[in-house]
């Protein structure tokens, strides 16, 4: 079977990307214009949040193309990851973030992955590392739910901390390191975007 053009198109940016060295471990991922007949579409980037905002609404199809509206989530807090089945850095912590959402308790931290990507190669990935968290599908585009979220600039692993009260806390660009979920999470009193240890991937 053939590979989706979206999903080709992508790894040829994620392959310049880091032959440019668009960021260590940090994958960029490609704006896909919308088309009008032969016409190029090109969308307004949405404005992307900052902590203190609150989170903006967003509903997404599951794996199965079922709408899951985040506002389900509200009253606990929400750490949304941002990654795609072909980001080598996102792969790398996905054991880490499962880890830490089986830990948690009725009322702790809600983990949900928010994959920029096609629903083939999520349920293909799935199908070969289960995950026990919630994951949501959305093709990128210049006002997905990544770029409201505070991801202006495309890259992965993308991860927001949401509050019970449904503020943006923290938003960290890169991959997480062994043991840094918890920490991260623990020390929500640091309320700027975290870059540090960024190897990301290129959406």
């Amino acid at each position: 079977m053939s590979t989706p053009p979206v999903r080709t198109s992508l790894r040829v940016v994620a392959a310049l990307a880091a032959v440019l060295g668009l960021g260590t471990g940090v994958y960029y991922v490609g704006r896909v214009p919308q088309h009008s007949g032969s016409a190029v579409v090109d969308r307004p980037a949405a404005m992307p949040a900052q902590p203190g905002d609150p989170m903006p609404a967003i509903t997404l199809p599951d794996v199965e193309g079922k709408p899951v509206d985040f506002a389900r989530f509200g009253g606990r807090p929400l750490l949304i990851n941002v990654w795609a089945s072909w980001c080598g850095p996102c792969v790398e912590e996905m054991p880490m973030l499962a880890a830490f959402a089986a830990a948690q308790a009725a009322d702790g931290v809600q983990v949900v992955g928010l994959a920029i990507d096609t629903p083939d190669g999520v349920r293909d990935f799935l199908d070969r590392v289960p995950v026990t968290y919630p994951i949501v599908i959305e093709q990128p585009a210049p006002d997905d739910a990544s770029v409201r979220l505070g991801n202006a600039q495309g890259l992965l692993p993308y991860t927001v901390l949401v509050d019970a009260d449904g503020k943006i806390v923290k938003q960290k660009l890169g991959p997480f390191a062994e043991g840094e979920v918890e920490r991260w999470v623990d020390s929500t009193d640091q309320r700027s975007v975290s870059t540090a240890g960024a190897p990301a991937t290129a959406r």
